[in-house]
């Protein structure tokens, strides 16, 4: 069967979704919206019943090009032509490449690969720890993270995660580590003080340059600037978790660029393979410490994930898709102003980095986040909360001027519809 072939099929609507079906068969892990999404076409996809959207949701802040973009498409069907999958007991050619660009493309000096965001966050806590026992000389080391933030769903990093809704009878969780108020600075200068006792020592800081699940809530300059300054002074690693704000979303391909300082370590993942599997713990030289058989992965940096990531990556820089995320994102920003304006006691502030935005919606009423999402999805636009009250905008970094005030009228049509 041709390409062509598969292609024209793909666009024929499916018979209706059987979603008691799907319900049976799959783990109710996700509180689904009532769509089956089957296509996509840049920033656009389709329903099983050919209804069209468009999507702002992207994967959650993860298809970097859209969807069934030409570069992507080429590379996928290039390597999986040639080699998809082979031990990293080898060299893997298209693994070195990758690494290579990110380097250059960063302030890193080596770089792991696993497949998820919440796979890089646990290397790089595992690799702080390690730090701590081997060059800090701490026999239990404390790692800071804040409130309200996000880091993944394995036992180590929904622990770091500040949100006790995700950590619920999962307990109990792991030690050692203290969470702290965002973008407070004077919290955690006490905490580091305080928990200094004994055996116990802080050890690394863990912040999301921007906080996405938290509310989509950006970094203070000046916090992030005392805190490198503070990490140098006594010893403390700084490590970013960038998985769902690098990778070009904020406007810079890294979020810290934003801040004006560096991480000793960084994670990436979502973005960087553009919707195929892959996330990077990234460190600087001085704090890579890991030896032959201390971490692996099966999966991570195979040559089909590095392949597709590497022309991601190129595409980024080639077509200068950075410099769109800017344009894009304050019109986006502007748009959602003038729409707040219309709802000053419904709407309370709108803010973000690029595209990565958020529309938060007022404590005083009943409205929630959800409640807007699903009146956008009835207008033709698919939005995702960030916490019960803010709305975010993730859109592909491909998007356009047209696709942006067509997502404004859609989105004044839902604040019109919830606020009835």
């Amino acid at each position: 069967m041709s390409v062509q072939t598969l292609v024209d099929q793909a666009i024929i609507p499916s018979s209706p979704f059987d979603t008691e079906g799907f319900n049976q068969a799959v783990m109710s892990t996700y509180a689904r919206f009532p769509l089956a999404l089957e296509r996509g076409n840049g920033a656009r996809v389709w329903d099983t019943q050919g209804r069209e959207y468009l999507d702002f949701v992207a994967g959650i802040a993860t298809c970097t090009l859209g969807h069934a973009h030409p570069a992507m498409v080429e590379a996928v069907t290039r390597q999986i032509q040639k080699l998809h999958h082979v031990s990293n007991l080898y060299y893997i050619p298209e693994q070195g490449d990758l690494a290579k660009w990110l380097i250059e493309h960063s302030c890193a000096d080596r770089v792991f690969f696993c497949n998820s965001g919440a796979e890089a966050n646990e290397a790089a806590i595992k690799l702080a720890r390690k730090y701590a026992h081997t060059v800090q000389q701490i026999e239990k080391p404390i790692i800071l993270t804040a409130q309200a933030s996000f880091h993944g769903r394995t036992l180590a990093t929904v622990t770091a995660t500040g949100q006790p809704k995700y950590q619920r009878n999962f307990e109990p969780l792991m030690p050692c580590f203290h969470y702290v108020p965002y973008n407070d600075l004077n919290a955690v200068e006490v905490a580091i003080s305080e928990l200094d006792e004994g055996d116990y020592r802080v050890s690394a800081i863990l912040l999301e340059p921007l906080q996405g699940e938290g509310g989509v809530r950006p970094g203070d300059i000046a916090y992030f600037r005392k805190l490198r300054e503070i990490c140098d002074e006594i010893g403390i690693l700084l490590i970013f978790d960038e998985v769902q704000v690098g990778m070009g979303r904020s406007g810079h391909l890294w979020g810290y660029e934003h801040l004006g300082v560096e991480p000793d370590i960084f994670t990436s993942a979502k973005g960087l393979g553009g919707g195929i599997p892959i996330g990077a713990m990234m460190c600087k030289s001085s704090c890579d410490v890991f030896q032959p058989g201390e971490h692996a992965s099966t999966f991570g940096g195979n040559p089909f994930a590095c392949g597709v990531a590497l022309a991601v990556c190129q595409t980024l820089e080639r077509e200068n898709i950075l410099q769109n995320v800017r344009d894009r994102g304050e019109q986006l920003r502007d748009g959602l102003r003038a729409i707040a304006s219309k709802y000053p006691n419904q709407i309370t502030d709108v803010r973000g980095w690029g595209l990565i935005d958020g529309l938060e919606l007022s404590a005083d009423i009943p409205t929630t986040a959800a409640d807007v999402v699903k009146a956008a999805i009835d207008e033709g636009l698919l939005l995702v909360p960030a916490g019960p009250k803010v709305v975010r905008f993730v859109p592909p970094l491909i998007v356009t001027e047209a696709d942006i005030n067509t997502a404004l009228q859609a989105v004044d049509k839902a604040m019109a519809t919830v606020t009835k």
